[in-house]
């Protein structure tokens, strides 16, 4: 394994296991998600450098134009969560009730 192959992957699992163990705040769970789809991003954009292959410039920028959707549908989340609740704590939210 190479250390790049080291870095992303554990740059991936640090931000899975900061998801599941800080979630206390809406807010950090969101960055750990960003952080999670940043790595992969890292990862598909260095694949074909590593494999030699011809380039798929197309996988990267899907992948950034999901991370860019998921951060602002989160956002949107947390702002009107923070405006019906009163703050971001998830212990706050049931998310059994409509």
């Amino acid at each position: 394994m190479t250390p790049l192959h080291l870095s992303f992957y554990s740059a991936f699992t640090l931000s899975g296991l900061g998801l599941a163990f800080h979630r206390t705040h809406l807010i950090s769970a969101l960055l750990c998600l960003e952080s999670m789809m940043l790595s992969m991003y890292a990862a598909l954009a260095m694949w074909p450098t590593q494999m030699q292959a011809p380039s798929f410039a197309l996988l990267p920028i899907l992948m950034l134009v999901f991370s860019a959707c998921e951060a602002g549908t989160g956002l949107a989340l947390l702002v009107a969560s923070t405006r019906t609740h009163g703050s971001d704590h998830l212990h706050n939210f049931n998310l059994l009730q409509c």
